[in-house]
């Protein structure tokens, strides 16, 4: 199947599934009694500001450019910025080693951060990522900073190719404008970032919060773009 093809078969068929951080697509959490006024949105503004959101990430080579241009125009808020998250290492899976073009003993790190934007949790993101392809201040600024990943490797211009998409909310299953009828997580994205030689260097699996809703699309460049 050619890649626009199957990327459209996943963006069309997509079922809500338990993820790799432990939380459902589904299943209501703590955090919906904490959301902001501004997610009290009727569903079908709600489902079509997902959606175009969705679609800027995938026309998009950085997920961190996607973000700060989804949140332009917020009142608040500031630069994207990523806080580390808690918690063990994750070794790369086999398929994850063969994606990435690596042998069973090359070094691949695990980062793992949200990404944030004032108060508001817009994603959390896993990457995995071979330092060996990447020059010595770019991996100590993954390293020792919490910097976004998309804003440390902006100097190599890299190509995000996505894989897999999965949207955990649609809004023909809900009727009414109650943030509690849509979930923590409402998207999910997992994307290889390739560099200028054309190796991949990097996997991140990425889910994004209903924080993004809050927000419209002011300006969403229509091409590609590392800025």
């Amino acid at each position: 199947m050619p890649p626009l093809a199957r990327r459209n078969a996943l963006e069309e068929d997509l079922m809500p599934r338990r993820d790799s951080f432990g939380r459902s697509g589904t299943a209501a959490t703590e955090e919906d009694a904490r959301a902001p006024a501004q997610l009290r949105l009727l569903p079908a503004e709600a489902g079509a500001r997902l959606q175009g959101f969705n679609a800027a990430l995938l026309a998009s080579h950085s997920a961190t450019a996607t973000l700060e241009q989804w949140r332009r125009g917020a009142a608040a808020g500031g630069p994207i910025r990523a806080r580390r998250m808690a918690g063990p290492d994750k070794a790369p899976t086999r398929e994850q080693r063969e994606r990435l073009e690596v042998g069973r003993e090359e070094i691949v790190l695990y980062r793992r951060v949200e990404l944030l934007c004032g108060g508001a949790i817009l994603s959390e993101a896993e990457n995995w990522y071979v330092p060996s392809r990447l020059s010595p201040g770019i991996r100590a600024m993954l390293e020792t900073s919490d910097m976004p990943f998309g804003r440390a490797i902006i100097a190599l211009h890299p190509v995000r190719k996505t894989f897999a998409v999965e949207i955990y909310w649609r809004p023909a299953e809900d009727t009414q404008p109650a943030i509690s009828a849509i979930p923590w997580r409402v998207l999910q994205h997992r994307a290889l970032v390739h560099g200028p030689d054309g190796r991949p260097f990097s996997e991140v699996n990425e889910f994004y919060t209903r924080e993004i809703l809050a927000f419209g699309a002011d300006g969403l460049p229509q091409d590609k773009s590392t800025a």
